[in-house]
Protein backbone atom coordinates (compact mmCIF):
# COMPACT_ATOMS: atom_id res chain seq x y z
CA UNK A 1 0.00 0.00 0.00
CA UNK A 2 2.44 2.39 0.78
CA UNK A 3 4.65 1.43 -2.05
CA UNK A 4 1.75 2.28 -4.26
CA UNK A 5 1.06 5.35 -2.81
CA UNK A 6 4.89 6.24 -3.03
CA UNK A 7 4.52 5.18 -6.90
CA UNK A 8 1.74 7.83 -7.36
CA UNK A 9 3.39 10.82 -5.67
CA UNK A 10 6.52 10.00 -7.70
CA UNK A 11 4.31 9.98 -11.42
CA UNK A 12 2.75 13.06 -9.69
CA UNK A 13 6.11 14.86 -9.35
CA UNK A 14 7.42 13.68 -12.68
CA UNK A 15 4.41 15.03 -14.22
CA UNK A 16 4.60 18.56 -12.93
CA UNK A 17 8.11 19.02 -12.88
CA UNK A 18 9.29 17.77 -16.65
CA UNK A 19 7.71 19.02 -18.77
CA UNK A 20 9.92 17.20 -21.89
CA UNK A 21 7.68 14.15 -22.60
CA UNK A 22 10.48 11.69 -24.11
CA UNK A 23 12.76 12.94 -20.63
CA UNK A 24 9.08 12.79 -18.53
CA UNK A 25 8.81 8.79 -19.97
CA UNK A 26 12.41 8.34 -19.26
CA UNK A 27 11.48 9.07 -15.79
CA UNK A 28 8.98 7.25 -15.43
CA UNK A 29 10.11 4.47 -16.90
CA UNK A 30 13.42 4.49 -14.19
CA UNK A 31 10.83 4.95 -11.34
CA UNK A 32 8.93 1.70 -12.36
CA UNK A 33 12.31 0.22 -12.79
CA UNK A 34 12.87 1.23 -9.26
CA UNK A 35 9.81 -0.03 -7.96
CA UNK A 36 10.29 -3.25 -9.61
CA UNK A 37 13.95 -4.71 -7.97
CA UNK A 38 12.49 -3.27 -4.71
CA UNK A 39 14.43 -0.03 -4.58
CA UNK A 40 11.77 2.21 -4.11
CA UNK A 41 10.85 0.02 -0.91
CA UNK A 42 14.25 -0.07 0.48
CA UNK A 43 13.95 4.46 0.27
CA UNK A 44 10.74 4.35 1.80
CA UNK A 45 12.15 1.78 4.77
CA UNK A 46 15.22 4.43 4.75
CA UNK A 47 12.67 7.22 5.35
CA UNK A 48 10.87 5.77 8.04
CA UNK A 49 14.94 4.56 9.81
CA UNK A 50 15.14 8.31 9.73
CA UNK A 51 12.00 9.41 11.05
CA UNK A 52 12.05 7.59 13.58
CA UNK A 53 15.76 8.70 14.33
CA UNK A 54 14.76 12.20 14.75
CA UNK A 55 11.93 11.83 16.76
CA UNK A 56 14.24 10.15 18.94
CA UNK A 57 16.88 12.73 19.38
CA UNK A 58 13.75 15.48 20.00
CA UNK A 59 13.31 13.07 22.79
CA UNK A 60 16.61 12.71 23.88
CA UNK A 61 16.89 16.67 23.80
CA UNK A 62 13.46 17.15 25.50
CA UNK A 63 14.59 15.18 28.22
CA UNK A 64 17.97 17.41 28.62
CA UNK A 65 15.97 20.23 28.67
CA UNK A 66 13.70 19.41 31.37
CA UNK A 67 16.55 17.69 33.77
CA UNK A 68 18.46 20.07 36.26
CA UNK A 69 21.31 19.75 35.63
CA UNK A 70 23.02 23.09 34.45
CA UNK A 71 25.28 20.82 32.18
CA UNK A 72 22.83 18.61 30.33
CA UNK A 73 21.27 21.73 29.60
CA UNK A 74 23.98 23.61 28.07
CA UNK A 75 26.62 21.06 26.29
CA UNK A 76 25.27 21.43 23.16
CA UNK A 77 25.09 24.99 22.86
CA UNK A 78 28.98 24.78 24.39
CA UNK A 79 29.67 22.85 22.05
CA UNK A 80 28.44 24.61 19.13
CA UNK A 81 30.33 27.87 20.64
CA UNK A 82 33.79 26.01 21.43
CA UNK A 83 33.85 24.49 17.28
CA UNK A 84 33.08 28.53 16.49
CA UNK A 85 35.82 29.68 18.76
CA UNK A 86 37.89 27.32 17.58
CA UNK A 87 37.37 27.74 13.98
CA UNK A 88 37.46 31.72 14.61
CA UNK A 89 41.26 31.48 16.42
CA UNK A 90 42.18 28.96 13.13
CA UNK A 91 41.10 32.00 11.14
CA UNK A 92 42.69 34.84 12.98
CA UNK A 93 46.28 32.63 13.03
CA UNK A 94 45.97 31.92 9.07
CA UNK A 95 45.02 36.04 8.58
CA UNK A 96 48.40 36.95 10.63
CA UNK A 97 50.42 34.08 8.16
CA UNK A 98 50.47 31.35 10.91
CA UNK A 99 50.08 27.88 9.50
CA UNK A 100 46.68 26.74 10.47
CA UNK A 101 47.13 22.40 10.28
CA UNK A 102 44.54 22.16 7.17
CA UNK A 103 43.57 19.04 9.02
CA UNK A 104 41.91 20.63 11.96
CA UNK A 105 40.52 23.41 10.13
CA UNK A 106 38.26 20.86 7.84
CA UNK A 107 37.81 18.63 11.22
CA UNK A 108 36.12 21.84 13.26
CA UNK A 109 34.15 22.75 10.06
CA UNK A 110 32.60 19.52 9.46
CA UNK A 111 31.52 19.42 13.31
CA UNK A 112 30.30 23.30 12.79
CA UNK A 113 28.14 21.79 10.18
CA UNK A 114 27.34 19.09 12.40
CA UNK A 115 25.96 20.67 15.23
CA UNK A 116 24.09 23.45 12.56
CA UNK A 117 22.68 20.97 10.82
CA UNK A 118 21.32 19.46 14.22
CA UNK A 119 20.05 22.79 15.52
CA UNK A 120 18.27 24.58 12.75
CA UNK A 121 17.97 21.66 10.23
CA UNK A 122 16.46 19.11 12.81
CA UNK A 123 14.42 22.03 14.04
CA UNK A 124 13.26 22.31 10.48
CA UNK A 125 12.34 18.73 10.01
CA UNK A 126 10.52 18.72 13.22
CA UNK A 127 8.41 21.53 12.13
CA UNK A 128 7.50 20.15 8.63
CA UNK A 129 6.86 16.99 10.36
CA UNK A 130 4.38 18.58 12.23
CA UNK A 131 2.48 20.18 9.54
CA UNK A 132 2.07 17.44 7.84
CA UNK A 133 0.86 15.33 10.91
CA UNK A 134 -2.11 18.16 11.50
Amino acid sequence: MLLDSILGIGNKLIDKLIPDPEAKAKAQLELATLAQNGELAKMANETDIYKTEQSNVTDRWKADAATDSWLAVNIRPLSLVAIFVGYFLFALMSAFGYNANEGYVNLLGQWGMLIMSAYFGGKTLENIIAMKTK
